[in-house]
């Protein structure tokens, strides 16, 4: 059985006089991709900055690792790295300089063997030594994550982390994410490309005004899809349809 690196339980917030979230419960296994699918203003970003110590939610509780995000932030942030929507990288450097001062800054020993690993498990080392400001944005994105990596954290937070990036930057960090999984990282990743949390994920939770509305495994949310009509062929839904017709559902509740 897998350990629960990411909880939230009943978490509320609000920003004067707007509810975002209210009342919040989800769970995230060690190892596992666990995509926050929501629009836009949904609280996803909100999620995160709960998570990631920066914001103190209202009433509930979160957990990262078994540290309680507001009782042991300290503890939180020494096993935790959080890449948000613009990649975070200085442009003036290189993508080697920019790795090595990242693992300066976490007091690592050898940090120019640390960089040397992480370019070659992105596939930077040939622009290695280029300023950043000639990577492509597929480049900048992969060099974000290999930064927010530095140290090995337990868990990563990726808050739209292929904003703004063409079809082959999103492959190449999709590509990313699915290593990173598969090495044993726990990954929350929000996103509000459905494809993207089809593709990716182990587990899938909706949030819509709110509130966690639907939560599972893309096969467990398909059976909260209408039964398909059977004509010739049975059309299997796709979780844009399911996304579509859970909100659909709430709202009119």
């Amino acid at each position: 059985m897998k350990d629960i690196t990411i909880q939230m339980k009943d978490v509320q917030k609000s920003y004067k006089n707007l509810h975002v979230l209210k009342g919040v419960d989800f769970e995230a296994e060690q190892g596992d991709i666990f995509a926050l699918l929501g629009s836009n203003g949904a609280g996803k970003t909100t999620i995160v900055r709960i998570l990631t110590t920066l914001l103190k939610q209202d009433g509930g509780t979160a957990a990262v690792n078994g540290f309680d995000v507001a009782a042991n932030p300290d503890h939180v942030r020494r096993s935790i790295s959080l890449t948000g929507q613009f990649a975070a990288v200085d442009e003036v450097l290189t993508g080697r300089e920019n790795l090595i001062m990242i693992a300066q800054l976490r007091h690592l020993q050898k940090p120019r063997q640390v960089a040397g690993d992480l370019l070659k498990s992105f596939d930077l080392t040939d622009a290695a030594d280029r300023r950043v400001s000639t990577y492509s944005g597929g480049m900048r994105r992969r060099l974000d994550i290999a930064m927010s990596l530095v140290g090995q954290p337990k868990v990563i937070f990726l808050d739209e982390p292929t904003t703004g990036l063409d079809p082959e930057g999103r492959i190449e960090v999709w590509n990313v994410v699915k290593d990173l999984a598969g090495n044993g990282t726990t990954v929350l990743l929000t996103t509000q490309y459905l494809e993207e949390a089809e593709k990716l994920a182990d587990r899938i939770a909706i949030l819509h005004e709110g509130k966690i509305i639907a939560n599972g495994t893309l096969e467990e949310l398909k059976k909260l899809f209408p039964p398909a009509k059977v004509e010739y062929v049975e059309k299997q839904p796709t979780l844009e349809e399911i996304f579509l017709s859970i909100i659909g559902k709430k709202g009119e509740n």
